[in-house]
């Protein structure tokens, strides 16, 4: 680990005063959640040659539900996971009210398990299931404990997650927040994402602060305007912080 490159990262922390980081996948692998677009990631586990992306969309969610939720089980549920070094320490800067907020890709729901409140979760979150026809709220073991399509117990309408599809809008009230906090950051961190995927990726274009500090195993585009970047795994750089 570049010992520099830390003491560079917290002199940074210690100067900002609102911090928001934004992430990705790479941000839970050390909670045992695999990441997206690596060798071993999520986007390799296909299902009678469907692509995952396939799978995770709006259209093969109401043509092939019973598919979907099959797969889903499989490979979008970590009942067991827990909270990392990076949420943890993430949760200390927020009491510390140095960080105004969390941008996540991630749906794991690992950020508000770690305690924190300012959390702009961009593509939802397993834990938070409903009802398509009463509107019941749902824990993701209903899901993960049924077979076939989850029904709801009261109407036995179709449980869906909560979680954005592709093909669907991200939710605007989460994205007007994210942008606006975005915005007024002093110092944005990106952290264990490829920003690959829009409209999220192009959130970055609203930052107008200081620092930019870019957190990644590998390189990315954001990189070229960062202050400062530090290879490596995300929970291992944010656990040397203090």
């Amino acid at each position: 680990m570049d010992s520099e490159g830390i003491k560079a990262f917290q002199e940074i922390i210690d100067r900002s005063r609102r911090i928001v980081f934004f992430g990705g996948a790479g941000v839970s692998t050390a909670s045992g959640i695999p990441d997206f677009r690596s060798a071993e990631g999520l986007y390799a586990e296909e299902a009678d040659g469907i692509s995952p992306e396939m799978i995770l969309s709006k259209s093969f969610f109401y043509l092939e539900p019973e598919k979907f939720f099959d797969w889903y089980r499989k490979h979008m549920l970590y009942p067991e996971a827990k909270p990392n070094a990076a949420h943890r320490k993430l949760f200390e800067l927020e009491r510390a009210d140095k960080l105004r907020g969390i941008v996540t890709q991630n749906v794991d729901g690992l950020h508000k398990a770690a305690g924190n409140i300012r959390v702009y979760e961009l593509h939802g979150n397993v834990h938070e299931n409903y009802c398509m026809e009463c509107n019941a709220s749902y824990p993701a073991e209903v899901i993960l404990e049924s077979d076939g399509i989850p029904r709801c117990r009261d109407c036995g309408g179709v449980i869906r997650p909560n979680v954005v599809l592709y093909g669907e809008a991200l939710p605007k009230y989460v994205c007007i927040g994210a942008i606006r906090e975005i915005t007024n950051a002093d110092t944005l961190i990106v952290a264990g994402t490829s920003l690959t995927v829009e409209p999220a990726a192009s959130f970055l274009s609203h930052f107008r602060g200081k620092n930019l500090v870019v957190i990644n195993r590998d390189p990315i585009p954001a990189e070229e305007q960062a202050s400062l970047v530090l290879r490596g795994d995300v929970a291992e750089i944010m656990g040397q912080l203090h």
